[in-house]
């Protein structure tokens, strides 16, 4: 075992014994704990995520934007927060965009369940409840921790997602390729009459044909337990998903300088006139997220943040589907 493999794990022994110092809290301990593991033991468990939210992201809090449209590059998302039919109202009513954490989660175990079985029909009952139950270290999860990942489902289920990147630009004019989707197709709609009543998952959910091809074909390949312990932040799910996707890319004779100007758009959602402060969160976040990421090489500078061609945290590639 290397050294720092060493130190981390002694570190995590010593919090948790020596009465002295002070309590860690549950994120900080399974950041440490999940930084030991990934440095001592190969992955077990692939997540996945779309190269587009790689490079663009969902809200990070709840808005009542009912369009929200992110930019990186070449990149574009737009979603359109939809309508669900509520049977018990008989009629269909406003659902909010999909945000923060929980949204990220659920897309990224939607893909990875439609990866693993290549199909676009995903079993959600279990499997969902088996992810949630992963993500709080073993603890089932309770009627409101249940309720918030099914809010989250329902809004991306009836959000319309619009994925365009350029992809050419010659003496004619520019190319652009635009996608008009839904990720999900196809799942039950179930609404408790009181706030008490058991929040149940849908039994299946089908994604999108469209949605599911390109996820075939651009899926980054994530770190299971780094996107565990991440899971408390949107931001760092975000900066982690980033770095997997961009780092890989690099040519190793040259860096990239990433300006803070363009961070900033890309991941300054609440720092619009702040970025002196979004500076300091970002740096806070990316610390958090270098701990699961050992492999990523970059530097922060005044200028922005230089990245280095560094390993993917996963060198294993999706299964590509037979034409």
């Amino acid at each position: 075992m290397k050294d720092d493999q060493k130190e981390l794990t002694l570190v995590g022994e010593l919090i948790r014994k020596d009465s002295r110092l002070k309590p860690p809290t549950a994120v900080q301990m399974r950041l440490i704990e999940a930084s030991a593991d990934i440095r001592q033991n190969a992955p077990e468990d692939i997540s996945y995520q779309h190269t587009v939210l790689c490079q663009t992201g969902l809200p990070y809090r709840d808005t009542d934007a009912r369009v929200w449209e992110r930019r990186n590059g070449r990149v574009i998302l737009n979603v359109e927060a939809g309508r669900a039919y509520n049977a018990d109202q008989e009629k269909f009513i406003d659902v909010p965009l999909p945000f923060g954490p929980k949204a990220r989660l659920i897309l990224i175990h939607l893909n990875s369940e439609a990866i693993k079985n290549r199909s676009p029909l995903i079993e959600v009952e279990d499997s969902m409840t088996a992810f949630v139950r992963m993500l709080q270290d073993g603890r089932d999860p309770t009627g409101p921790e249940i309720k918030k990942f099914k809010n989250q489902l329902s809004a991306l289920s009836v959000a319309t997602i619009r994925l365009a990147m350029t992809t050419e630009r010659t003496e004619e004019g520019v190319r652009a390729r635009q996608i008009n989707t839904q990720i999900v197709r196809n799942f039950d709609l179930w609404f408790p009459k009181n706030a008490n009543q058991r929040v149940l998952w849908p039994t299946t959910v089908e994604l999108s044909r469209e949605y599911f091809d390109t996820l075939i074909n651009h899926a980054v390949p994530l770190d299971q337990r780094a996107v565990a312990a991440l899971s408390h932040s949107a931001m760092a799910l975000d900066i982690y998903a980033w770095l997997a996707q961009r780092l890989c890319r690099i040519h190793p004779q040259s860096d990239a300088l990433v300006p803070w100007f363009s961070l900033h758009q890309q991941f300054g959602l609440g720092y619009t006139t702040r970025i002196r402060r979004f500076r300091q969160v970002f740096l806070k976040t990316l610390n958090a997220v270098l701990q699961e990421y050992p492999a990523a090489r970059l530097k922060p500078t005044q200028e922005g943040l230089v990245l280095k061609a560094s390993a993917p945290p996963i060198h294993r590639q999706p299964a590509r589907l037979k034409p």
